[in-house]
């Protein structure tokens, strides 16, 4: 079977074309968009036999998609009209949990979700119903981010509110699941002793993950994928009492909200951008608030690495992931800075040439822990899923 994979970050459209069998799953062809609905965005669609790509002003995330497919012919793919399935790494689905086939009930369920999830569902509602368009006789799946999370403790998953709350639903969901369950899987592969790992996806979207013998047992984010880490324009981790001093302020909730949604994180506080690479580029030449808004996000990682020890019990791998974890050496370096009492302790010349690598070791020799790149692949993850799912294998749960 031929399944599109779709993976779309708030900003960014990646997808992987497979080709399925019971060996395994083997790529066709892929591609990238970034920079959406910021002007300028770089893309490139790889297929057997050559690739495209270039600069474009993507108003949309389904403005990416149509360019995408209108390339693939012109990489030796062929007619998207090859395609058999689409599987997306849908991100919050509320009652639904694990992977389910794309209807409007589950649309509708997404919508209902949207408020609190608003740089992810809108995206991929408008992808479903894109795609329906244009490949109007393929199934779609939608694998939802929050699966691999329901081995999480009960007492990792409530916030301190009255029980009735919980009762409704309000509590830490986790997201991310397809890229921390990948990371679980390649480390097994290349550390089969590691049982305490720390996975640290950090991306347009950012989050870390504690995973105890393959299993999720704590992750950054909450009822929403707002929380935790603060983000590429996201605000990440926030005392929502201060809303009681912004209104006394003049501003109105809505306002304030659609600041803490799409210009807060690395952007609120550099100004500068959404993109770590701009706002680098900015603090070395001497902008303050960009080294601020550097900082500030090493210190977020270093707080969660600290916490998720403790519930491990100790660490035997961190690991990095995502486009800021697999690319920026310096990010790496200064999350990892001091932490020799965790047994963590990096090379600096393995670190620095770490960039792009496949599954590359960046500690010291002799350390007691562990620290590695390796490069997340959501989409295999979702496209077994997806075949699954077709397959009648897999039972949605709610």
């Amino acid at each position: 079977m031929i399944v599109l994979v779709a993976n779309l970050g708030s900003t960014s459209f990646k997808f992987k074309l497979y080709e399925t069998s019971s060996e395994g799953a083997a790529v066709l062809a892929s591609g990238h968009a970034d920079r959406i609905g910021q002007g300028g965005s770089a893309w490139k669609v790889v297929g057997p036999t050559g690739e495209r790509g270039g600069a474009a002003d993507f108003t949309d995330h389904q403005a990416a998609i149509a360019g995408a497919l209108e390339a693939l012919p012109r990489t030796g793919f062929g007619k998207a009209s090859r395609i058999e399935a689409v599987g997306f790494k849908a991100v919050h689905g509320g009652p639904i949990r694990g992977a389910v086939r794309v209807d409007e009930s589950v649309i509708a369920t997404m919508e209902e979700f949207a408020d609190v999830a608003p740089a992810h569902n809108p995206p991929y509602i408008a992808a479903m119903r894109a795609l329906a368009e244009l490949l109007p006789d393929v199934p779609q799946v939608a694998a939802f981010e929050t699966a691999f999370h329901q081995t999480i403790p009960l007492a990792r998953q409530v916030y301190g509110t009255p029980y009735e709350w919980v009762e409704k639903g309000i509590r830490r969901y986790g997201f991310h699941g397809a890229s921390h369950s990948y990371i679980a899987e390649r480390i097994a592969e290349v550390q089969p002793d590691a049982q305490r790992v720390i996975s640290l996806h950090l991306g347009g979207s950012c989050s870390v993950c504690a995973i105890q013998d393959g299993k999720s047992v704590a992750h950054s984010m909450g009822t929403t994928p707002q929380t935790g880490l603060f983000h590429a324009n996201r605000v990440g981790d926030f005392d929502i009492f201060a809303l009681l001093k912004l209104r006394e302020q003049g501003l109105g909730t809505d306002d304030v909200f659609r600041q803490l949604g799409s210009n807060g994180g690395l952007l609120g506080l550099s100004g500068v951008s959404a993109d770590m690479r701009d706002i680098r580029a900015a603090a070395e030449g001497g902008n303050d608030r960009a080294r601020l808004a550097l900082d500030a996000f090493t210190e977020c990682c270093r707080h969660y690495l600290g916490a998720y020890s403790v519930v491990l019990g100790g660490v035997d791998a961190v690991v990095f992931t995502a486009g800021i974890g697999q690319h920026d050496c310096r990010l790496r370096a200064d999350v990892c800075r001091g932490l020799e009492f965790l047994g963590v302790q990096l090379d600096e010349r393995r670190n620095a040439d770490a960039n792009g690598q496949e599954a590359a070791a960046l500690h010291a020799d002799g350390g007691d822990a562990s620290v590695w790149v390796i490069p997340t692949d959501e989409e295999q993850v979702v496209a077994r899923q997806t075949v699954a799912v077709l397959a009648g294998a897999v039972t949605t749960t709610t």
